[in-house]
């Protein structure tokens, strides 16, 4: 191969990368994007963001046509259509290079701060339908439900077309939460509280994630907002609520022995057993998860006896260890987990 089509090769695969970030910046990854809103705070964030990408690439390309122009008549005073006037070349200096970017971004300013802000701050007491309590942690979101004893991790359950307030607050350093198809981001800052509106026009699951570097596991500390019919959510807060189920069969059984004996109970809470750990997540009702480890992994019995034998090797440095528990233990505390509905 000549050297001159390696380099060619080359450049088209760096045009390629160039132009896939591009497109995962826009259409955003894992499922989350700010251009899909599915609320109107994140609709008014949408265009917000589309406006100011107008104007930007309205700004961005004027000045490089009129670098242009200066460089094709550089040697020669004023611009081409207009001879060499230099009260006409002054005058075009002061509306494009002043007045112009003075009235956009005076207007964005407006817009973004008197329209798109009020759309999205956090709502006003005494307007929303419910209420939910999250707390950041390294590196999974716990989530309660206030008047409820449930307790879930790293999955929001909301009823569709409805006001959420989220009340949001971080156990240890500071994290962001973050649904870009809801609303906007909000800080948690440890001994403060922040508040966000969360509102779904349709069914459907929405991703979320911190926003603010929180740690080694920071990429891995994602959830979902599961919004779903009233009646429907009912019924899931309904389950939430109750404690765990009695383990069925003989190696569920010895599961739970297992678990209780262990450190598991130290650090997890399983409602109405023994175990009451505050460490790691409530694990009352595990195997309704859709995923574990704040989405880093399905919640399957491959990947679940997986992360029970070596947690640090899926997420290193979360506070699970590994308990050097024996392949006949670890299966029958799978079996215990899997019955947790």
């Amino acid at each position: 191969m000549s050297v001159r089509r390696a380099r060619r090769r080359s450049a088209l695969r760096s045009a390629s990368a160039a132009w896939l970030v591009v497109a995962l910046s826009l259409t955003g990854c894992g499922g989350q994007s700010a251009l899909t809103p599915h609320s109107g705070p994140a609709r008014d964030i949408d265009k917000l963001w589309w406006w100011m990408l107008a104007a930007a690439a309205i700004g961005f390309f004027g000045a490089i046509a009129m670098l242009a122009v200066a460089w094709w008549r550089r040697r020669k005073e004023g611009l081409p259509w207009l001879g060499e006037r230099e009260e006409t070349t002054n005058s075009l200096v002061i509306v494009f290079g002043i007045a112009v970017p003075v009235v956009v971004l005076v207007s964005l300013f407006v817009v973004a701060n008197l329209v798109v802000a009020k759309s999205t701050e956090a709502p006003a007491a005494g307007t929303t339908q419910l209420s939910i309590n999250v707390v950041g942690r390294q590196w999974f979101w716990e989530v309660r439900y206030p008047g409820s004893p449930a307790v879930t991790a790293n999955e929001i359950h909301i009823p569709v077309r409805t006001r959420v307030n989220v009340i949001a607050t971080t156990d240890d350093v500071i994290h962001s939460f973050w649904v870009p198809e809801l609303n906007r981001k909000i800080d948690m800052i440890n001994g403060r509280t922040n508040r966000v509106l969360l509102y779904a026009d349709k069914p459907g699951v929405y991703r979320g994630q911190c926003a603010e570097l929180c740690g080694l596991q920071h990429a891995h500390m994602a959830f979902q907002v599961i919004a779903e019919p009233a009646a429907r959510f009912r019924r899931w807060l309904a389950n939430m609520a109750a404690p765990a189920r009695a383990p069925q069969g003989a190696a569920a059984q010895q599961g739970e022995q297992v678990f209780m004996t262990q450190q598991c109970a130290s650090c997890h809470t399983i409602r109405g057993t023994a175990a009451d750990g505050r460490i790691g997540p409530d694990l009352t009702h595990v195997a309704d998860r859709r995923t574990l480890a704040a989405l880093t992994i399905p919640n399957t019995r491959p990947e679940l006896i997986s992360w029970i034998r070596d947690p640090q090797r899926i997420k290193p440095g979360n506070k699970m260890p590994a308990l050097g528990l024996s392949n006949a233990q670890i299966n029958a505390v799978a079996d215990y987990l899997a019955g947790l509905r």
